[in-house]
């Protein structure tokens, strides 16, 4: 067996850690693990870290990184809250709502692609400055106070359930179908691996790079504003500090889905499977008080195993 066939068979590697993670719990936690309220509880924290490790996935498998998308999110939370807040509940408002955030989404993206594809600055310098920026000016406008508050049509979302699943584990599903048929089954989505194996051979193949690498980033932020209103939802406010703690578990959920960091390698059903993996894990480690600190290295320790069962050459482990 090849490299190359072992780092094919990310799903297989995952369905191992999966089926270890659900005996190790079924054996320690047996009731607790199984009720519906763990279930429920993954259901619904998984959708934001979802949308987010997406966000961050697309943007990996052009060869770079999106290390604004939590700044992003929070940019697009305070602008879509405050409009939902000075404006009374009608479907105009909620249609501004989506309008505002999806325009400061535009902005932001368009600003990276800018900065990565025109003037050629590193995706983690570009990305890096304007979410140290968008921080800034977040903490600026909202004087570091959470908005809060919101009207029925934004609530609605977390606490409504469709034949007994939670509304926002639907729009994440449905995030990921879209970002499935888009990479899976549009031109636009080979341009995406064609430019991350080769940016410099797909642009002498006569294939506008820099269009699609911006239209990336703007699609990246478009995601920021999906995970912004499932977040405002939940916590029913909208804060510049909120989801920090996701900036590294995306990163974590994309390579460990077989995401290549290096670009052009990976697939949306690995990063579905490694956020089932990371949710699970996390829930059996809280019931069993096991601290976040401790969580955060184990899965450190798991990517860093997973990495390794990849990257291993099997045919000179065998001599084969």
């Amino acid at each position: 067996m090849s490299a190359r066939k072992v780092k094919d068979n990310v799903e297989i590697y995952l369905s191992l850690l999966i089926g270890l993670v659900v005996i190790t719990f079924s054996f320690l936690i047996p009731d607790i693990f199984w009720s519906s309220a763990n279930f429920q509880s993954i259901a619904s924290q998984m959708p934001v870290l979802g949308v987010l490790a997406l966000a961050m996935a697309i943007t990996m498998l052009t060869g770079g990184i999106n290390l604004s998308i939590i700044a992003t999110m929070n940019a697009c939370g305070l602008v879509m809250a405050w409009v939902a807040t000075h404006y009374p509940p009608s479907v105009g408002s909620m249609a501004l709502v989506l309008l505002a955030g999806l325009a400061m989404a535009i902005v932001i993206g368009s600003v990276n692609g800018f900065l990565i594809a025109v003037v050629r600055v590193s995706p983690i310098l570009a990305t890096l400055g304007i979410m140290t920026l968008l921080n800034g000016i977040n903490i600026l406008i909202s004087r570091g106070s959470a908005i809060s508050n919101f009207p029925d049509y934004i609530l609605a979302i977390n606490s409504t359930n469709l034949l007994g699943i939670p509304v926002p584990l639907l729009v994440f599903l449905a995030v990921v179908a879209v970002i499935w048929v888009i990479l899976e089954k549009s031109a636009f989505g080979r341009t995406i691996y064609l430019i991350g194996s080769n940016e410099q051979a797909t642009h002498y193949s006569g294939i506008n790079t820099r269009k699609t690498i911006v239209w990336v980033y703007i699609l990246s932020s478009i995601l920021c504003v999906v995970a912004a209103l499932l977040m405002m939802s939940k916590l029913n406010s909208a804060k510049a500090s909120y989801g920090e703690s996701y900036l590294l578990v995306s990163i974590l959920a994309a390579v460990l889905g077989g995401i290549n960091p290096d670009g052009g390698f990976g697939k949306v059903f690995g990063m579905v499977m490694a956020l089932i993996l990371l949710q699970m894990l996390e829930s059996g480690l809280n019931i069993l008080g096991v601290s976040s600190y401790i969580t955060m290295a184990l899965w450190g320790g798991l990517l860093l195993a997973f990495i390794f069962l990849k990257g291993i050459n099997l045919s000179r482990l065998f001599g084969r």
